[in-house]
């Protein structure tokens, strides 16, 4: 099968994987769209398989990453996602092998990206990586894992930023929503599907949108597309949490 990379000349006749089949998630689906044509001409790349599914990566240099990573002359993957039937085929492995031939390409000293310890949504699979030759160098409070995969091993190891050191949001009261268009479901469900929730509840939320690569830098979690806090203690990645059939039983797990 091919793999066809996404950039300014095609995405408007191309899909971009999540979201295509959510109708509600249209305009949100668009922000994505929007934010991946402006990192575009930071070097971000967008690979997929050239069929109807979520068989895709997404990677660039990481000193423009919207992550609170510090990792200078690496390309950080970001999101990265085979689904479905699709899986067991090698697809991930032939989409990381792309990645880390480009890297090598560049002249760059690696690839990083973020995972959780234990499975997070929207996040890498730590275990898989550790298979495929990346090393946890990094582990915060919060349970999350800067993971990289050396090219250079003189290079210089990365970290993340001291906004994550504690685990902790500065906002100690209620729940705390941070959240990016780097994912096409995290402005619905941010924006609708969780004030819906916590409103129901009668719960005190407040919604900080990054919306620049600096603010995304300094956030106190490294899962930029969606982390939810509660009383300033890092909650869950799950985006599904926003849903009101959801909310409960994910705030239940995560106690």
């Amino acid at each position: 099968m091919q793999y066809i990379t996404v950039n300014k000349r095609n995405i408007d006749s191309e899909h971009i994987c999540c979201g295509f089949s959510d109708k509600k998630c249209k305009d949100s689906y668009q922000l994505k769209i929007q934010w991946l044509k402006k990192e575009f001409d930071n070097g971000y790349v967008f690979r997929r398989l050239n069929e109807r599914a979520k068989v895709f990566i997404e990677y660039g240099p990481a000193e423009m990453a919207w992550v609170p990573v510090t990792a200078p002359n690496y390309i950080m993957v970001n999101c990265f996602w085979v689904s479905g039937k699709y899986k067991g085929n090698g697809h991930g492995k032939a989409l990381l092998q792309q990645a880390i031939d480009d890297a090598t390409e560049q002249g760059k000293d690696g690839l990083v990206t973020i995972a959780g310890a234990k499975k997070y949504h929207f996040m890498s699979d730590e275990k898989w990586l550790l298979r495929q030759g990346f090393e946890v160098c990094e582990t915060t409070p919060s349970g999350f894992s800067l993971m990289v995969k050396f090219i250079n091993l003189n290079g210089k190891t990365p970290v993340f930023n001291e906004s994550v050191k504690t685990g902790e949001c500065i906002e100690k009261t209620g729940y705390v929503a941070y959240y990016s268009n780097r994912c096409p479901y995290s402005e619905y469900h941010v924006k609708n599907s969780l004030i819906e929730a916590t409103t129901k509840r009668n719960l005190p939320l407040k919604i900080v949108k990054l919306e620049s690569m600096e603010q995304a830098q300094s956030a106190p979690s490294p899962a930029t597309i969606f982390s939810l806090f509660y009383k300033g203690k890092f909650i869950t990645t799950d985006i599904s949490v926003c849903m009101d059939s959801r909310f409960d039983k994910i705030m239940e797990k995560n106690k």
